[in-house]
């Protein structure tokens, strides 16, 4: 499917603004949503494990790469989509896990993480190495960025011909690249990358690549990571503002396979998801704003719950998750700030969404479990639907959406899909 990638650029590139969204979670649920919204809407779909959730280690989900990737066929299996149609990719691989070690240390597991993804047939691969190490001099260098990219690249097309594979992985470069989940700080504005910066990332690349005999990899790097001005806080998304990016379109002109990514694209309007395709941001990544629906859906099913079903056989799902993320503050507290009452709002409700670490935890599963199973036996009354899920509860009443709490909150997490498909491909997927 690599190659399905470079013709989708090319289309771009002659002059069709096609692009992708890049499905970047490993809960089952948000997986599930988006291979049967690509079932939906007849295209292929683009999932992307983060070097923080899949490693050679396990991440925080417990998965390697090689799991996570069983996990997703099967998923698309039992919605019908064929495997060709599935595309995996691994992002922000490099030393993103390992920051606090000295760079040897960590840039030699970033190493054995691009060759785990590469073993494993994901297609597409991030090479981020923009991240400080414990004995970096910063701030970094375009060059020691781009010399640890084109060590991560080498190993790459080294594992994918000894793997025999078909064909070799695309990539994606960059040195302005968002910190993965959102912004940790409060934002007030931001500045879309300069031309200059741009050029600069792209030559700092191509004289690495060279250095280490990997130049003839360059016609597969597909995409450049700018900031185009997106991002989101706790609290606050700034929105695309297309009138800041005009001198920073044309850095691609003389590059014919290679476009934009765009990161932390999460609440964004779907016409500013649109206008930033339309001006070569190929891939538009969406990650905490899939977990974030998915929490809304369950918390609003939790809520139905109170009201249906007896004190004593209940989930208790929003006190469960509140319960084990004060019990476990690591996976947090570095994150937000203020007193209790802003600590426990932001722990609930926060863009960033750092509740999505503690979704994979044993109780809050079963919680999670519990909650569906007691709404599975009971006939959910439509005003609930209407009162705590509304958009849903419209497309119920058109005969689109059964009332099932599965589907319900499936149904949810599309609602941050919608505007992806729409954005990507409009003349084919309704928004």
């Amino acid at each position: 499917m690599s190659l399905k990638l470079l013709d989708m650029v090319r289309a771009h590139k002659s002059g069709t603004p096609v692009g992708i969204a890049a499905v970047c979670s490993a809960h089952p649920l948000v997986l599930r949503a988006a291979i049967a919204q690509a079932v939906a809407d007849g295209t292929p779909v683009l999932i992307e494990a983060t070097s923080n959730q899949v490693d050679q280690f396990g991440g925080y989900t417990g998965m390697r790469p090689a799991d996570f990737r069983e996990l997703c066929l099967a998923i698309a299996a039992e919605e019908g989509l064929p495997a060709d149609r599935l595309i995996l990719g691994g992002d922000h691989l490099g030393p993103n896990r390992w920051q606090s070690e000295p760079a040897e240390q960590a840039m030699a597991k970033a190493l054995d993480l691009v060759a785990a993804y590469v073993a494993a047939g994901y297609e597409k691969i991030h090479l981020d190495c923009s991240m400080a190490c414990a004995d970096d001099t910063l701030p970094l260098s375009d060059e020691v960025v781009a010399e640890r990219a084109a060590r991560m690249l080498a190993v790459a097309e080294r594992t994918a011909a000894e793997a025999g594979l078909a064909h070799r992985p695309v990539y994606v470069i960059g040195t302005e690249v968002p910190v993965p989940g959102g912004a940790h700080e409060e934002l007030a504005e931001l500045t879309a990358t300069s031309p200059e910066a741009a050029r600069a990332t792209i030559a700092a690349h191509r004289s690495a690549f060279a250095e280490h005999g990997v130049l003839d990899a360059w016609d597969r790097v597909i995409a450049l990571v700018v900031q185009p001005g997106v991002e989101f806080d706790h609290l606050r998304v700034i929105p695309y503002d297309r009138s800041k990016t005009v001198a920073l379109r044309t850095v691609l002109d003389d590059e014919p396979t290679m476009l934009f990514e765009a990161h932390s694209t999460d609440y964004q309007l779907p016409e500013h998801l649109r206008e930033l395709v339309e001006d070569h941001w190929f891939v538009i990544k969406v990650g905490p704003g899939l977990t974030f629906n998915l929490r809304e859906g369950l918390f609003a099913l939790s809520h139905i719950e109170d009201e249906l079903v007896p004190a004593e056989r209940r989930s208790g799902l929003r006190a469960v998750i509140e319960s084990t993320m004060v019990a476990d503050p690591g996976r947090w507290s570095a994150y937000y700030e203020g007193d209790e009452s802003a600590q426990r709002i932001q722990r609930r409700y926060s863009y960033s969404d750092r509740l999505r670490y503690y979704l994979p935890d044993a109780a809050v599963e079963a919680a999670q479990e519990r909650l569906l199973d007691n709404l599975a036996q009971i006939e959910i009354p439509l005003p609930l639907i209407s009162q705590y899920l509304p958009a849903q509860y419209d497309r119920v009443l058109r005969g689109e959406l059964a009332s099932d709490p599965r589907a319900l909150v499936m149904d949810r997490v599309k609602d941050a899909l919608r505007p992806y498909a729409f954005a990507c491909n409009p003349q084919e997927v309704g928004a």
